[in-house]
């Protein structure tokens, strides 16, 4: 009996969705199963419990399974792989009976392989089809399968140069062979499954690290060592696909990938250089439909919401944000935009790159080759009379003075600025060039963020806190408790899920632009916008977000340490 059979009988799908999961099957070449949960027809854990209830197997959840080294070698990784079934339990009853997990008991085969490769009897129990997959990623390596398929082939002589000396058109086919192809691909795929953001191949003498940037944090990638061996491949994959000189390896090569996973589209940025055991790559990934979030969605405290709520409706001016690469500073401006765009207003944007699609934004790709930079775009869009600007990033003088010069002709500019915090942001227009008196009348406000981790909502608990490791400004709630995660599975054990931003703004008035007219420092003019209760401070943000239970302290001390 198959498993359309078994859900039709116990009344799970009808007739109708099995013809249309059985139509989708002939197209994907998946699993049945797989076909009808992608297609919402039931759900995993339904599927499960009918094969079980069929069968009469017990069900194990491998996600609370721990396993011994021991056992996990009691099947050699190749059959793991192919078979997708797993070693959980052994036990000496009988002569010896392993325990074995799988999601797919209609192939009887794999009972007479093992018994034959392990010398034991085979209890076969029923794991739920993503918990198996990422039971394998986790024991033995994302692109297990791959690797050792690669490996093997290379290891019967199919391959047995050394990839960095092989000449460019034979690392070009090596590049384009299927095996290379979807071990790529399989990096790719589970960084966005981790939702990273970012994800770095670092080649060493011996071996290949990847690397995940996962909410802000960077997090080695469980991968077998072996993809130490196909190093040169995976670079000259990763080239071809960003249209890169994959024989040039003396200089760095920046590109961009396009690929499309779960009927989600992706933009990668690439950037490869040279290091000293091979070429080092950075990809940073950007979800082109990703849904836009809302200003109030973004964490701003009150009364910074209220404040920049006001300024992105003034008629004309600056209004800068300002904070490290990947501080969510992008998503402000973006959620800004989108704030107070109408059919009245026309706003153009210059982006390197354009991150999200705005409805009713005109947005413009930087293109540094035939020379249109910020700068050149900004003075060419001035002419198709916009009511808001949007640069990416203030880089350069020409590029500061061009934002000037567009605020004081009556058009309302957003950029982002790189400083630490957001007075900062007023003497480093003036260390780039731009007369304090433009700097002064330009500016209305400035913007400074971080973005810390949330707690993780299904593992958060309540601590009694370490007094000795309290921020001596830092003050408890009234129950004396603070929250945290202690880790799960939803939160990859990190105790942390997902991010919201800490905020710092600064309202630029009169005192502040004299300031500016006499070259003030950062610190005098945070020290003054302090006292005047102009400035709020991002670490006081973050401290009203530890006491909500939203992030922890450590959080908020590691990105506004100073």
């Amino acid at each position: 009996m198959g498993i359309g059979t078994i859900l039709l009988d116990r009344g799970l799908i009808t007739n109708d969705q099995l013809e249309q999961a059985l139509a989708e099957q002939k197209v994907s070449g998946e699993r049945l199963d797989q076909a009808m949960v992608r297609l919402g027809l039931v759900r995993p854990s339904d599927i499960t419990r009918a094969i079980g209830e069929q069968f009469d197997m017990p069900i194990v959840d491998l996600t609370a399974v721990e396993v011994t080294p021991d056992v996990l070698g009691a099947i050699p990784p190749q059959i793991v792989f192919r078979q997708r079934c797993v070693p959980v339990a052994k036990s000496n009853r009988n002569g010896g009976v392993l325990r074995v997990a799988t999601s797919d008991p209609f192939e009887l085969t794999v009972f007479d392989e093992l018994r034959l490769v392990t010398g034991c009897s085979i209890e076969l129990v029923l794991a739920d089809e993503e918990d198996l997959s990422e039971f394998i990623r986790t024991h033995y390596g994302v692109g297990g399968d791959t690797l050792d398929s690669m490996s093997r082939t290379r290891g019967n002589g199919a391959a047995t140069h050394d990839l960095d000396e092989i000449d460019v058109s034979d690392e070009a086919q090596q590049a384009e062979q299927a095996s290379v192809i979807k071990l790529v691909n399989e990096l790719l795929f589970e960084a966005i499954k981790c939702r990273a953001t970012d994800v770095h191949i670092e080649p060493y003498e011996r071996t290949l690290i990847v690397r995940y940037r996962v909410d802000g944090v960077l997090q080695r990638a469980n991968v077998p060592i072996t993809i130490n061996q196909f190093a040169a491949a995976i670079v000259s994959r990763i080239k071809i696909m960003a249209n890169l000189n994959i024989a040039e390896k003396r200089k760095p090569q920046d590109g961009r990938i396009t690929i499309n996973h779960k009927r989600q589209s992706y933009d990668l940025r690439v950037s490869v250089i040279p290091m000293l055991f091979g070429e080092g790559v950075v990809l940073r990934i950007l979800n082109k439909s990703a849904v836009l979030m809302e200003l109030g969605d973004l964490g701003m405290p009150a009364n910074v919401l209220e404040a920049w709520d006001e300024l992105i409706t003034r008629p004309h001016g600056i209004l800068l944000v300002t904070g490290p690469t990947g501080s969510g500073k992008s998503t402000t401006l973006y959620a800004s935009l989108n704030r107070i765009i109408t059919d009245e207003v026309k706003a153009i944007t210059v982006e390197d790159p354009v991150e999200y699609h705005v409805n009713g934004v005109n947005q413009i790709q930087v293109n540094n080759k035939v020379g249109l930079t910020f700068a050149a775009g900004l003075r060419s869009i001035l002419r198709h009379d916009p009511d808001v600007v949007m640069i990416g990033e203030i880089r350069d003088r020409e590029t500061a003075e061009a934002a000037v010069q567009a605020s004081l002709t009556g058009h309302l500019v957003f950029s982002t600025l790189h400083t630490n915090d957001a007075p900062g942001a007023l003497p480093r227009l003036l260390d780039m060039g731009v007369e304090p008196y433009l700097v002064a009348s330009s500016i209305e406000g400035v913007l400074a963020q971080r973005l810390v981790r949330r707690i993780c909502p299904e593992c958060a608990r309540e601590v009694e806190p370490e007094a000795d490791r309290m921020p001596r400004d830092f003050e408890l709630p009234t129950s004396g408790r603070l929250v945290e995660g202690a880790g799960c599975r939803n939160c990859l054990d990190t105790g942390y899920r997902g991010r919201i931003g800490v905020y710092e703004m600064l309202r630029v008035t009169d005192e502040t632009r004299t300031m500016v007219m006499q070259n003030a420092n950062a610190g005098a003019i945070a020290k003054r916008a302090h006292e005047a209760d102009e400035l709020t401070l991002m670490r006081i943000d973050g401290y009203a977000k530890v006491r909500a239970g939203i992030t922890t302290i450590d959080e908020v001390m590691r990105v506004t340490r100073t």
